[in-house]
């Protein structure tokens, strides 16, 4: 959440940065809200001043035998409470309206983030690796769906008779690879100073606004009752361990990580990756998340997005690193590094890592603060980091892709054999 002083003293500054998300926001309401709520706050005060000079009168009034004044003045009293009440009630509404408001904004973009208007102004910052030519090699590579489906790993079938579509069984080869994965990239993360956690993947409401997917995104968010949610990412449970919580300046950063099931309605994604593993309603992810000083944020998030292409490279997986410009920002972050990973079935590189720097955005939604009483009093808002690192279902899909063999099988990367018993090919089972 913005802070609302800076979007009063600063509206153009707003109106820049909305411009630049291709997006808008209506100034006027705005204004108008927040110029009520302040006159309402100043009539009660002003209310509350006559109120205590009408009961100070009172007193004196009764002590000079004065029953008649000392009952006006008490009736005075009564309407100036009841007017009060009044305004209570309208203050309350201004400032609901007001906060619904002001959580429908998205992040302001941060100046490193670069301006464009959608996904084709994103700049590619960097590649590792070579696609292989797998014409080179003498055979036409198959997507990991047909692969999936040929070795018996991957059953879309009884997937979706068992939940519906975008919902798939991993079976044998297929769910020890999904398995190897996540320990794998857990086993790095912790080995280079992330704490593992293991939240529940129910939450509550306030816990979802916390970190930006509501109120904007509830239609995207599976719902198991009226104010709780299955996760759509390990993101929300591990930045929401903080919320209301004061931290010390000395503890950070926080270097976080969990591997969880994620849930994801995928509302407005009708048509998009429909075939594979690629977008599912239901997949494995392991996520990082991180708490910073505002000094210290932009290098996390370097060291973050480092931490999941350490990943790929390790796998021997090619890819890119782009910067999402202004117009394909997400609603929470002021600065993103899509890490995409190549898949030779679509002849392109495909996103499997997010690494975003939120700045104090969900730190406000969720209250989470430091101190640190040798450069200033009180206290301020933290940053938050969060990225991916990796989804298991994206990195399955590259890795039958990129791994496999003119007879069908797949080779296991070699840093994954021993999350595997050692096996170094997945063949079709006999």
């Amino acid at each position: 959440m913005l802070d609302i002083k800076f979007v009063r003293e600063n509206p153009d500054v707003i109106d820049t940065a909305m411009a630049n998300r291709q997006t808008s926001w209506d100034r006027e309401k705005f204004f108008a809200l927040d110029e009520e709520r302040r006159q309402v706050i100043t009539e009660v005060e002003e209310l509350q001043a006559t109120r205590n000079a009408e009961s100070k009168k009172i007193g004196a009034l009764m002590r000079e035998g004065k029953r008649d004044e000392a009952e006006a003045a008490k009736e005075a009293v009564r309407e100036v409470n009841e007017k009060i009440d009044e305004l209570a009630v309208r203050r309350s509404e201004l400032e609901s309206q007001l906060t619904d408001f002001m959580a429908h904004l998205p992040n302001l973009p941060y100046t490193a983030t670069p301006v464009g208007k959608d996904e084709t102004e994103n700049p590619e910052r960097r590649r590792w690796g070579t696609p292989r030519d797998f014409a080179a090699e003498g055979f036409e590579a198959k997507a990991h769906w047909d692969l999936g489906t040929d070795l018996g790993i991957l059953d879309f079938d009884r997937g979706a008779k068992l939940s519906g579509a975008r919902f798939t069984v991993l079976a044998d080869a297929g769910a020890q690879l999904d398995r190897a994965l996540q320990n794998f990239f857990l086993n790095t993360h912790i080995s280079r100073g992330f704490k593992e956690f293991i939240p529940p993947v129910i939450v509550n409401r306030e816990i979802m606004y916390g970190t930006g997917q509501l109120p904007k995104f509830e239609d995207d968010a599976y719902h198991t009752g009226e104010d709780q949610f299955l996760i759509p990412t390990a993101e929300v449970a591990l930045t929401n361990l903080h919320a209301g919580e004061v931290l010390d300046a000395s503890q950070l950063p926080l270097r976080y990580t969990a591997g969880t099931p994620c849930f994801r309605e995928e509302a407005g994604s009708a048509g998009r990756d429909t075939r594979g593993i690629i977008r599912q309603h239901q997949f494995t992810k392991v996520e990082m998340v991180k708490f910073a000083t505002p000094e210290q944020s932009d290098e996390e998030l370097e060291s973050m997005t480092a931490e999941a292409e350490y990943l790929l490279q390790q796998l021997g997986l090619p890819y890119r690193v782009i910067s999402l410009c202004t117009g394909d920002l997400g609603f929470s972050a002021r600065q993103t590094y899509d890490i995409e990973v190549w898949l030779p079935s679509y002849n392109s590189y495909k996103e499997i890592s997010s690494c975003s720097n939120c700045g104090d955005f969900q730190a406000r939604r969720a209250n989470i603060k430091y101190r640190d009483p040798e450069h200033f009093k009180g206290t301020r808002f933290v940053h938050t980091l969060n990225g991916s690192g990796l989804p298991t279902g994206r990195t399955m899909a590259a890795i039958m892709e990129n791994y496999q063999n003119a007879d069908g099988s797949i080779t296991v990367p070699e840093v994954l054999r021993p999350y595997m018993g050692g096996l170094e090919r997945i063949e079709p089972v006999a």
